[in-house]
């Protein structure tokens, strides 16, 4: 439980409009880390997820136009896909992606991170855009956010080893 209520404390979601979720957090480390645990497999097996999934398999093509996959599985075996395309990506500033949910085609949106740093730390704001008010509703009450800020959480640990 502390896991949790510290990333409730580090992690801000905002609904800034009807078609979108915005997420903030600082981490500890510089950006130039921040970004890099993005860029491949090898990096985001370590933080992808929250951590009562394992990470079962990846594809990940960093640059643009450039796909990535990656799914997910449960304790029972039940897996979850999550895939998309880098739209743009300039380091060490922003990565622009396309985000699908497989298990619900609703749930798409494209995903604008951006990485700026202050004082040696770096703040990351994820912006999600949806097509449809439906589509960010349904992608809220999937879960989503207990997800993003344990898989946040989990990112912050692991920028940590890499410094």
């Amino acid at each position: 439980m502390a896991a949790r209520t510290e990333s409730r404390e580090a992690t801000t979601l905002t609904l800034p409009s009807d078609r979108e979720i915005l997420m903030t957090r600082v981490f500890n480390a510089p950006r130039r880390l921040v970004f890099k645990a993005h860029s491949s497999c090898e990096h985001m097996k370590h933080w992808w997820g929250p951590r009562e999934y394992s990470f079962a398999s990846c594809t990940i093509d960093f640059r643009p136009g450039g796909a990535w996959r990656i799914v997910q599985r449960g304790a029972k075996g039940d897996e979850f896909g999550f895939s998309g395309v880098f739209k743009e990506i300039v380091e060490p500033e922003r990565i622009v992606w396309t985000f699908q949910f497989e298990g619900d085609p609703q749930q798409g949106c494209e995903e604008t991170l951006t990485l700026e740093e202050r004082g040696g730390k770096t703040i990351l704001t994820a912006r999600s855009v949806f097509p449809t008010a439906e589509g960010r509703d349904a992608m809220i009450k999937s879960g989503m956010e207990d997800g993003a800020r344990e898989t946040w959480d989990r990112l912050a640990e692991y920028v940590k080893t890499l410094s």
